[in-house]
């Protein structure tokens, strides 16, 4: 039998097999594990092709770029959020708010990795919007008007994310949260430490300190500004300011 010409062997060899079938839900699953791995710089485009055995073009074909895959990801963690727990107007608006706070806690932290992507940028995609839409509802239903309420949900969505970002941030790497009782008994060791006579108040003040990552300091702290804006909407301001345009 002749020998098959060097050309049609390589052109054989080269010849593609069948493209991968690849979805959108894979890519984003794929750029979690690699942020509960490995941190937001783990995330990368070719590191997500890299995981789930394509191109990178191949992720490109539906996603742009890294901050389009972003996005995504604020979208599907904000669209886990169980709205039922905090959409019965028939229950007091703080518990309701309570509860909208411990469900974003709880499910943020299943993905620590990903919290800091919650800050880096804006939150507009629909889901974002109708979590933003519902919280609006909910503090008109606690006596607030239009001007009050934009800003209520911006100051709460603010404690709520700084405070899991700041939980986050205490492990100084990657991975998985340890059990909330494990981290603050670490903590409370650091902090044991601390030279009292340099630093009497924050000595003192340990046990507290340590446990600044705990359920009950996250919802003290949200307390707190529940009171401050019920207290504003009872009292009023000393000055009105002038309403945002669009909200007048």
């Amino acid at each position: 039998m002749a020998a098959e010409p060097t050309a049609a062997r390589v052109t054989r060899a080269r010849r593609p097999g069948p493209r991968r079938a690849l979805t959108e839900d894979e890519i984003l699953d794929a750029a979690l594990d690699l942020l509960d791995d490995g941190g937001p710089a783990a995330a990368s485009v070719r590191g997500i092709a890299a995981r789930v055995g394509v191109a990178p073009n191949a992720v490109y074909t539906y996603f742009p770029d890294k901050a389009a895959v972003v996005e995504a990801i604020v979208e599907r963690l904000l669209g886990e959020v169980d709205h039922d727990v905090f959409a019965d107007r028939a229950q007091p608006w703080r518990l309701r708010v309570e509860s909208l706070a411990l469900e974003l806690r709880q499910r943020l932290s299943a993905h620590p990795g990903a919290v800091p992507l919650m800050l880096g940028g804006p939150m507009n995609g629909p889901r974002s919007l109708a979590l933003n839409e519902r919280l609006l509802e909910l503090l008109a239903d606690a006596g607030l008007d239009p001007v009050d309420a934009a800003r209520a949900s911006h100051l709460l969505f603010g404690y709520v994310f700084g405070s899991i970002a700041l939980e986050v941030a205490d492990l100084h790497q990657p991975g998985p949260l340890p059990p909330e009782s494990e981290r603050i008994a670490t903590r409370h060791d650091a902090f044991a430490a601390t030279p009292a006579d340099h630093y009497p108040r924050t000595a003192a003040a340990a046990p507290i300190v340590a446990a600044y990552i705990s359920t009950e300091q996250y919802t003290w702290g949200l307390h707190r500004v529940l009171d401050g804006i019920t207290m504003h909407t009872a009292a009023g301001s000393d000055i009105a300011p002038s309403p945002p345009a669009g909200l007048s």
